[in-house]
């Protein structure tokens, strides 16, 4: 290649080393193939350990990304053209050059054909949807797979449609909250009592592979046994950019600036600690489908309600709104804009609700002093306040 044709290719080689620097978690491999004459010369490098192991005739090395780069201008030297595919989770860059021309661009990646549902058994639950999925068959193919919602033969399992729904709506929920996330940052988003990750997991498909959102996830659960489950699906699926620990909520101490604080059912008060530990690191947004309720029922007491509310089912019914409700208004003294939504159908489960939060100001002192008031007005000290304040 002529020397014009070589200096545009290190200016487009520059911006791919600066990429991989800048965030290499989600980079899949490098692919380089020269042309000299009739014959092609193919390199093919893949991620190990912050380098690169790169093979190219019939010699393997392992090289930093400066140092691949280097290499690259060197062999174009000694041919005529040059194509190069800069492959990551969700796109692929090409970098074609010539003696007359050099350019990039972005390719599309394929959906599968494989796009089918397993009709061998029968289900009368649920099917699916006559909709524009979020988390699509054919390009989700190994993500579904992982979740055990696709089967080996890429079709949907059929008692699995139920939960492919679900996490599809899921992210679908969540759409306009991540629209409203900084822009060209990398995301960070904490999962509190994650458990199996399976929607977390979901999410950094779509934040990485849809959305093109750079993001990273940490998981929390005190559980060491899911911890080790989610580490290794992580594995699997080459997720490069998520970690788990093994830790209580209340011991965690966040050594990065976290912007999403998830919390999907987590039990009683441990949605309080998710809430309040997201609250006091000012995360710009905060997700929490609370699962069971059992803090207010002991605790409050309404004089005008006492001949309604000496039915137990009523009381623990409207406990449960209680208790989201002023987790809501919590949200809202602290200067958040909060949303409730039904995440799945009631015919599911009771346990419903999803809390929507993002930050839009300081505090709001009006919605902090309709707290207090309830406070009092109801008899209870919810284990939200308390973590707040301690």
């Amino acid at each position: 290649m002529n020397k014009q044709s070589l200096n545009k290719l290190k200016l487009f080689l520059i911006g791919i080393k600066s990429r991989f620097e800048t965030d290499n978690s989600t980079f899949n491999s490098i692919t380089v193939s020269y042309t000299a004459g009739l014959k092609n010369f193919n390199g093919n490098g893949t991620y190990y350990n912050d380098k690169i192991k790169y093979n190219f005739n019939g010699k393997t090395e392992l090289l930093y990304i400066d140092e691949l780069i280097d290499k690259i201008l060197i062999d174009s030297n000694n041919y005529e053209s040059l194509s190069l595919i800069y492959s990551e989770r969700g796109s692929n860059i090409l970098i074609s050059a010539d003696n007359k021309n050099v350019k990039m661009s972005n390719l599309d990646i394929k959906e599968s054909k494989n796009n089918s549902i397993d009709t061998n058994h029968t289900t009368t639950t649920s099917s699916l949807l006559n909709r524009n999925y979020y988390i699509k068959v054919g390009k989700a193919d190994k993500l579904l797979k992982e979740l055990n919602i696709m089967s080996k033969d890429y079709k949907i399992r059929n008692d699995k449609i139920r939960k492919y729904n679900q996490i599809d709506h899921y992210v679908e929920l969540l759409e306009g909250i991540i629209d409203k996330l900084p822009k060209n940052n990398i995301i960070t988003i904490l999962d509190c009592g994650c458990g199996k990750s399976y929607l977390t997991f979901v999410l950094n498909y779509y934040f990485t592979e849809v959305k093109k959102i750079k993001c990273y996830f940490i998981g929390l659960d005190h559980s060491e046994e899911v911890i080790k489950s989610s580490q290794k699906m992580a594995e699997n699926l080459d997720y490069r950019n998520m970690e788990f620990k093994a830790l209580d909520i209340k011991q965690y101490k966040p050594d990065k600036k976290i912007n999403v604080v998830i919390s999907l059912h987590a039990c009683d008060t441990a949605t309080d600690m998710a809430i309040a530990l997201g609250i006091k690191i000012k995360a710009d947004a905060i997700i929490a489908v609370p699962c069971c309720h059992k803090e207010f029922s002991s605790q409050y007491k309404y004089e005008p309600f006492k001949d309604i509310l000496k039915h137990g089912v009523f009381k623990t019914r409207l406990a449960d709104v209680l208790t989201d409700g002023m987790r809501s208004l919590m949200l809202e003294a602290k200067g958040y804009d909060v949303s409730i939504v039904e995440y799945i159908s009631p015919l599911e489960t009771p346990k419903n609700l999803m809390i929507r939060a993002i930050k839009i100001k300081e505090e709001n002192e009006n919605a902090f002093d309709s707290y207090i008031k309830l406070m009092s007005d109801l008899n209870v000290y919810p284990a939200l306040y308390d973590f707040l304040n301690n």
